[in-house]
Parts: structure tokens; sequence; C-alpha cells
């Protein structure tokens, strides 16, 4: 039995998502399954929460919407994920952040073959 390749990119770091947002995307086409991390670094008192959801591309610049949406971790520390199978090459995050409020995040995608 052949062991899975694996890997996990740090897609953003200690950006602030205010208004509309799409993270930077990450090409996985090798990859059978993908999990998106995101770990709110610091969310603004008037932080009332968002959505986020994940976009495909056969080549980085063209994106649809996959299907999953998934909301965003409302305070510090807090984390939300979501799982992804059957994607084209690239994969990223797009949404948006309730107005008024801002949130720090870390977004990890973690690959599996």
């Amino acid at each position: 039995m052949a062991l899975r390749r694996s890997y996990t990119a740090t897609v953003e770091r200690n950006v602030i998502w205010k208004g509309e947002f799409a993270s930077e995307p990450y090409e996985a086409a090798w990859a059978s399954e993908a999990i998106f991390f995101i770990r709110a670094l610091d969310a603004s008192p008037d932080f009332e929460g968002g959505l986020a959801t994940v976009q495909i591309s056969a080549d980085g610049i063209h994106w649809a919407d996959e299907g999953t949406t998934f909301e965003l971790p409302r305070k510090t520390d807090a984390v939300s994920y979501c799982k992804v199978a059957h994607f084209g090459g690239f994969l990223r995050l797009r949404g948006h952040v309730a107005p008024g409020g801002g949130i720090k995040v870390l977004v990890s995608l973690s690959l599996k073959e």
C-alpha cells in the first residue's frame, strides 16, 4: 500500500477581510481532497460574521462557485473549516463580511492525494 501524499499551504496570513474578499488562489490539481481552515487571528468588536464560498478554476483566472458555503469564525482564535472534493486545478475562497466589521485571518489549505 502506497503512502498518500499530503501538503498544507498557508494561503492567507495576517490579512484583514472587510466587505467583499477573495483569498489567493492555490493550484491543487494533483490532490483528490482539500480542507480549508480559517482561523480568526483578530475579530473586531463590531464583527457580526460573514460567509465564505469555495470557488474552483481550471486556469486560476476565471472562477466558478463550487457550491460549498460556510460561516467565518466569529471570535478571536476560533476556527471554521470546509471539506472539498471533485475540484478543478485551482481553489480559493470568496465571500463577504457584514458591514462595519472586519476579521484578520490565517487561511490554511490541507491537500491530500
